[in-house]
């Protein structure tokens, strides 16, 4: 299979994006937001194709599943972004040198962006929103596991890329088998950067095996810190949404550190979670407060594995720890470093784990469900970086962007 005719293609349409007025890119979301909504029935239809060949015990169902109100949302989300400012030609430095030169460090696009995702429909769209305005190039590369989904939205992508009289070859969508993959993380010259979105196997292939740099959009390894001085209510609020708001998620909550003076609370503290039916693993102090306050059939002895498994499902260990310092130490040693969160009372407690903890986003009283492009009012995103190179946390339409140099003189020549 020879791709690089579509690479090339990506990177001419790339070149050709930069010209597009930024008035006429918003245009073409808002139609393409509308043009999701309108095409709900189509896109419902070849979803199920999809969930059809899958388990809906599978943790990726629920990623897979599209809905009219999940392709509503979608849509709002395009919608968000139309209306972002673009941050492209933003200048983030001036400064003119003693030889009269003027420098100006000015925003630009990354070029072509490159993502490789699975299970995961709603990715086609927010990745080609997001490199659109940004005046990016996008080439998708979906799984199998969705490729009657993404071949629908690809299609009403495309519609609208030509009613806009834009290239299709703005937004590429490649096969879905391994081939691709691997032409896509070899693409040197033509990819300026590439994503992965998915499980840690994914992430992991991708960082040892691509020739183009990678960003990486890491799993999410979520701890919430109940400290011994945290709202009961408060508490039990956060825990159950971080836990089942949408389980396959990844900022889903995957490990529950408990202060130990708090083990009375904790019948208390889960009694949402046993009618959400969320199985519990749980170490010895937290597994001896529960038995018989929690459902036998959702309550089992934790073991090692436990801690520091991303569920992606109804799952969650419970870890007792002694107070704060423990709690740190556990989240350093078993954190993805995407979200982690503190529930507490003491605002020195507070202020040292916010300041200790290494993630993308450090909560503090709130639900680390949080963490997601629109809810930071990012319109929408390309994924959660848990690198610290170029970007960290939800990518938005900055973090698609470089900058360059621009130099005006007149005349001058260096002499030293």
């Amino acid at each position: 299979m020879n791709l690089q005719p579509l690479f090339e293609a990506s990177q001419k349409a790339s070149r050709s994006l930069g010209l597009v007025a930024a008035d006429k890119i918003d245009a073409l979301l808002r139609d393409l937001a509308d043009a999701a909504v309108a095409k709900t029935p189509f896109l419902l239809a070849e979803n199920e194709k999809d969930l059809a060949r899958m388990s809906p015990d599978d943790p990726k169902h629920d990623r897979l599943k599209l809905t009219a109100a999940r392709i509503k949302a979608i849509a709002e989300d395009i919608r968000n972004v139309a209306g972002l400012t673009s941050p492209l030609g933003e200048v983030l430095l001036q400064r003119e040198l003693s030889n009269g030169l003027h420098l100006s460090k000015v925003r630009v696009p990354l070029g072509v962006v490159g993502v490789i995702y699975e299970a995961r429909p709603n990715v086609t769209f927010d990745v080609a929103a997001l490199c659109l305005k940004t005046g990016n190039a996008s080439i998708l590369k979906g799984g199998s596991d969705a490729s009657f989904s993404n071949e629908a939205i690809i299609s009403v992508i495309h519609d609208v890329l030509r009613q806009h009289n834009l290239a299709p070859e703005v937004a590429t969508l490649l096969p879905p088998d391994r081939q691709a993959t691997e032409a896509l993380l070899n693409a040197v010259g033509y990819v300026d950067v590439l994503i992965p979105r998915g499980s840690q196997g994914l992430i992991d292939f991708v960082r040892q095996n691509a020739k183009v740099p990678v960003i990486e959009t890491g799993a999410g390894v979520v701890h919430t810190f109940f400290d011994e001085t945290a709202d009961l209510a408060k508490g039990r609020a956060i825990i159950f949404n971080s836990k089942t708001r949408r389980p396959s998620v990844c900022n889903t909550l995957d490990c529950l550190l408990l202060h130990q003076a708090r083990l009375i609370d904790l019948p208390a503290i889960t009694a949402p979670l046993a009618a959400a039916h969320v199985l519990l693993y749980a170490d010895e102090p937290s597994y001896a407060a529960l038995r018989g306050l929690y459902p036998a059939e959702l309550l089992q002895h934790a073991t090692p594995e436990h801690f520091g498994t991303e569920f992606l499902s109804l799952k969650l260990a419970i870890k007792t720890v002694n107070g704060l310092e423990e709690a740190l130490q556990h989240i350093a040693e078993h954190s993805s470093k995407h979200s982690e969160a503190i529930l507490s009372e003491t605002p020195e407690h507070i202020e040292q784990f916010l300041n200790s903890v290494d993630a993308a986003a450090v909560y503090a009283n709130a639900s680390t469900a949080f963490t997601d492009g629109a809810q930071f009012g990012l319109g929408a995103e390309i994924g959660i970086s848990t690198q610290k190179l170029h970007a960290r946390g939800p990518m938005g339409l900055e973090e698609l962007t470089s900058y360059k140099w621009l130099v005006r003189g007149d005349g001058q020549v260096r002499t030293s």
